[in-house]
């Protein structure tokens, strides 16, 4: 019997890449939550700069106080934080024998702390119980921001407070300079939360919030060095 044969068609062999380069240029690298660029793979340098550039321009809508919904929109806690450090630390008593026996001075660190955060944090729950259409952090995030006159005028005090410590008319001076810096804090504040508050309710908001800085100027008033 004669055997029977079947060609096949010769199969090329050679290996066929299928490597590809399915990197996306960092720039174009999107957060999958919101569509936003992503800046997990940033060098920290960036993000830093990044950050820094973001408080200060909170800084400057703070200084310059207008209906804005910049703090709101982009809140942040890193601002309150490094203010709060600042303050406390100008408060901070002489470690001296003499203020030691006297207790003379401003508050101590951890006394400022807790006001400082207690304080705003009451405040916020408060806000909040009044029907006020903003979260927790939000509101903390402009309390907290809206320190910076106060933290100018603690500034300035310190300043005139190494020039005479008991001069009645630079006690004077002193208390100009912490007057306006609480009216500018009053004003800065209501006006990036006024919009978010109840209009039959806005005076019961605003009372705690001048309270809470009228104690943060008292601190600052009766500082002595």
């Amino acid at each position: 019997m004669a055997e029977t044969t079947l060609d096949m068609p010769e199969v090329d062999t050679t290996e066929i890449s299928l490597d590809g380069d399915m990197e996306i240029p960092s720039s174009e690298k999107l957060d999958p939550t919101d569509g936003q660029p992503s800046t997990l793979d940033e060098p920290v340098s960036t993000t830093i700069k990044r950050d820094l550039k973001m408080i200060g321009e909170k800084f400057f809508h703070v200084l310059v106080p207008r209906q804005s919904s910049k703090l709101l929109k982009d809140w942040d806690l890193w601002g309150p934080l490094v203010l709060c450090m600042f303050m406390a630390m100008m408060l901070q008593n002489k470690q001296s024998l003499e203020d030691m026996k006297s207790k003379d001075g401003g508050p101590e660190f951890a006394t400022f702390f807790v006001i400082y955060w207690a304080g705003a944090l009451i405040i916020t729950i408060n806000t909040i119980l009044l029907g006020g259409s903003i979260s927790i952090f939000q509101c903390m995030c402009v309390l907290g921001y809206c320190v910076v006159p106060l933290a100018v005028a603690l500034t300035l005090c310190k300043v005139i407070l190494l020039v005479d410590a008991n001069s009645t008319g630079l006690f004077v001076v002193r208390s100009i300079i912490v007057l306006i810096a609480l009216a500018w804090s009053i004003f800065a504040s209501t006006a990036f939360l006024v919009e978010s508050q109840p209009m039959k309710r806005k005076i019961l908001v605003l009372y705690p919030i001048g309270l809470f800085y009228f104690v943060i100027s008292w601190l600052v008033i009766s500082h002595k060095g």
